[in-house]
């Protein structure tokens, strides 16, 4: 199984787990059943791979983009043929939507690079998931989970919030990976309570936040009125009680789904 030819690449975020205590702790936290549909996007060498198949689940699907992991992974797939299908490609790229049966719980130790786009595709693509436990790089955690009024306040973080309950349930030291990062990581676990489950693909929102949140330094009012001129964003923050001065960090999660529906109801789509 062991290949003393690979070379960790760094381009893709190689960074792997090797503690088993940690891995213990992963798996034991997202607590596979014996009827889950589980996708791991990044197995690498497939140490947290066989942690999963080794507890239960149904079925698990791995998305890994480098084919120099084969000869870490080939013995797996003949070892649980009909629990374990490896989907060769790159993860921003893959047909999460066309998986079937699609899953529901997301474990994974997820390229730090990609983190944030990411998580937006499978909630784009995969509204059957209701569970996620990352392992991301701490920052990123940090800012998904932070609260209105902080700096670190998010876009993600808003809708998921909308969307469930987002939280960090451990920090996770850099020497516990090879090559040693640079940085610290932690777990990110993220319930999804079925409300809102529209609010990853819908344009008017995810333009609402990217041009809300593209200048910090600016007033939101000035933002939104750069993303869509012709609506009244004025008395939309009067309707809602927002003060014209805010920034986008300073509203809660409901605030932002008032602007929402006041922009929707100006342009006719449903009422609020």
């Amino acid at each position: 199984m062991e290949s003393r030819n690979f070379r960790h690449k760094k381009s893709l975020g190689q960074n792997f787990l090797v503690d088993r205590n940690i891995l213990k702790f992963i798996v034991e936290r997202a607590s596979p059943g014996a009827q889950d549909v589980i996708l791991e996007i990044g197995p690498g060498k497939g140490v947290l791979t066989r942690e999963i198949l080794a507890a239960s689940c149904t079925l698990l699907y791995s998305v890994e983009i480098d084919r120099g992991l084969e000869p870490f992974l080939s013995d797996i797939e003949a070892l649980h043929s009909r629990r374990f299908r490896l989907i060769w490609g790159d993860a921003m790229e893959t047909a999460y939507s066309s998986f079937s049966p699609p899953p529901e719980k997301v474990i994974a130790n997820i390229p730090y690079n990609i983190t944030t786009p990411l998580i937006w595709r499978l909630l784009e693509e995969l509204p059957s998931v209701q569970y996620f436990l990352l392992m991301v790089q701490k920052e990123a955690a940090e800012r998904i989970t932070a609260s209105s009024g902080t700096k670190n306040r998010y876009p993600l973080g808003i809708t998921l919030e909308l969307m469930g309950k987002a939280s960090s349930v451990r920090n996770v030291p850099r020497e516990v990976f090879r090559p040693v990062p640079g940085v610290d990581s932690c777990l990110l676990e993220i319930h999804l309570t079925g409300e809102h489950r529209e609010l990853p693909v819908d344009s008017l929102w995810r333009g609402m936040l990217r041009s809300g949140f593209s200048q910090r330094r600016k007033k939101l009012l000035k933002n939104l009125r750069g993303f869509q001129p012709a609506l009244p964003w004025q008395s939309f923050f009067e309707q809602t009680g927002i003060g014209e001065n805010s920034r986008a960090e300073e509203l809660s999660a409901i605030q932002w789904l008032e602007l929402r529906r006041c922009a929707e109801n100006k342009k006719g789509l449903f009422p609020v």
